[in-house]
């Protein structure tokens, strides 16, 4: 765009009509508007234009003797499905107007011309592309910030669980995720959210376990003023909040069986009533649910109803621990790697072969999360370029087989050692490294007699 005119930024416009009287007074009266105006007697020249340049607006004669005009709105947007298409017709037939507007026509102005609404019919068509094109960068946006991290891994493992996200995303069934501690049952939760029809919607998150039953009450349902002591103000619960998206139910199994009653309730109606409240509030919501128990021991128990379970057990899926996909290990490293060298802003590192194989042939009881802990330990410690194996913690290093008490004494001292020289004897970045507070780690050192190097 060059310049600003009456009805706005410089447009480029075709005018497509079979009276060369038409073309010569619609092209001037828009000239005059400043805009950028090609005209075509006929369809067949419109086309080679349209192939020759992009255009934001068309105007097209609804009747022409080679191509008539619906043709030519479906050619020309076949070309550009960008193109803004007005219809002109000399007969302000309704029923052709109505196929062009059903065919996706913005607008159509009956013959003949008045200037003045000419002139505000362009404005609006500029305002309308102006409006979809940043509706369309705003919804990318939103895409950008609320994609959820990448879900790593080259198993065969987990290919299945990236086949069954795909499958459930597009539904709005409810998703029951299993899976050890660590293993990034949220990560699936968001996944799930992401490609799902709901991912313009909230996505909130409910740890169930991180509150008592009262807490969790009001967390879910809400409260009224006054319903209890400090109840102060009207609060919205998590499923009132998550109206129109997903809500994800973290440690589902640590749930009371009082609060388990509400729940069941609120997913078979759909609806909620806040803690000392009478009202029922319809709410439209996904549920996600997520354990690391095997709730079907619970409900063998009386510890979880089973008709819970069954609502929330529409569609499984199950992550398997990291100990039984080593070869996701590696990429999920290198994954942790780059995040972290990044966001400490040190120079790129890349893992030694020793690492690799004291990272690959350790059972990791604590899964991804665990992982991701020692890799950010191990950037903290480590010295660029490389990551070697003694930067990563003693327990993922350490022999397989236990040593006698004798020999654990001296590789605890050996350890300590190296990891007091790799930090150029810094207290507080080797006792991280070694995950004890300062005070041991300086008893630590006074028990082995340990010494800094002088000079």
């Amino acid at each position: 765009m060059t310049k600003g005119t009456k009805s706005g930024p410089r447009t480029s416009i075709l005018v497509v009509d079979d009276e060369p009287i038409v073309l010569q007074s619609l092209a001037a009266w828009l000239r005059q508007e400043g805009h950028e105006v090609d005209t075509a007697e006929g369809a067949r020249k419109a086309l080679q234009l349209a192939a020759d340049r992009r255009y934001e607006i068309a105007f097209v004669d609804i009747k022409m003797p080679d191509i008539d005009g619906l043709e030519l709105q479906s050619r020309l947007a076949a070309t550009d499905p960008e193109l803004t298409i007005i219809i002109m017709t000399a007969y302000a037939s309704v029923e052709s107007a109505v196929k062009s507007l059903k065919a996706g026509a913005y607008d159509y102005i009956p013959k003949p011309f008045n200037p003045e609404e000419l002139s505000h019919l362009v404005r609006r068509a500029i305002e309308h592309r102006s409006l979809r094109f940043e509706n369309i960068r705003l919804k990318e946006r939103l895409e950008a910030i609320t994609s959820p991290s990448p879900i790593i891994g080259a198993s065969a493992a987990m290919q299945e669980v990236l086949d069954l996200i795909a499958a459930v995303s597009e539904t709005d069934s409810t998703v029951l995720i299993k899976g050890d501690s660590g293993t990034g049952k949220e990560l699936v939760a968001r996944a799930i959210h992401a490609a799902s029809p709901r991912r313009f919607g909230p996505m909130v998150v409910v740890n169930c376990g991180a509150l008592a039953e009262g807490l969790l009450e009001s967390e879910l349902f809400g409260h009224e003023k006054g319903a209890f002591t400090g109840a102060q103000y009207r609060h919205k619960g998590k499923f009132e909040i998550a109206d129109g998206g997903t809500i994800f139910l973290d440690e589902i199994g640590t749930v009371s069986p009082r609060v388990q009653i509400d729940l069941l309730r609120v997913l078979e109606e759909k609806v909620v009533t806040r803690v000392g409240g009478q009202e029922l509030i319809p709410v439209d919501f996904r549920v996600i649910a997520a354990t690391n128990q095997d709730l079907e021991t619970l409900i063998g128990r009386s510890e979880f109803r089973e008709d819970l379970f069954w609502r929330l057990n529409v569609f499984a899926v199950e992550i398997p621990p990291l100990r039984e996909r080593p070869e996701d290990i590696p990429p999920l490293a290198e994954h942790f790697l780059e995040i972290y060298t990044r966001s400490m802003n040190r120079k790129p590192m890349r893992l030694s072969s020793e690492a690799l194989d004291a990272l690959k042939s350790y059972r990791w009881p604590g899964n991804i999360r665990e992982l991701q802990n020692a890799i950010e330990r191990a950037v903290v410690v480590g010295t660029p370029p490389v990551i070697k194996a003694e930067d990563l913690p003693l327990r993922v290093t350490g022999p397989a087989e236990q040593p006698g008490p004798l020999a654990l004494r001296e590789l605890e001292r050996a350890h300590i050692l190296r990891v007091l020289d790799r930090c150029s004897w810094n207290i507080t970045r080797a006792a991280k490294m070694l995950e004890v507070d300062r005070g041991t780690l300086y008893n630590k050192i006074e028990k082995y007699g340990l010494r800094r190097p002088v000079g």
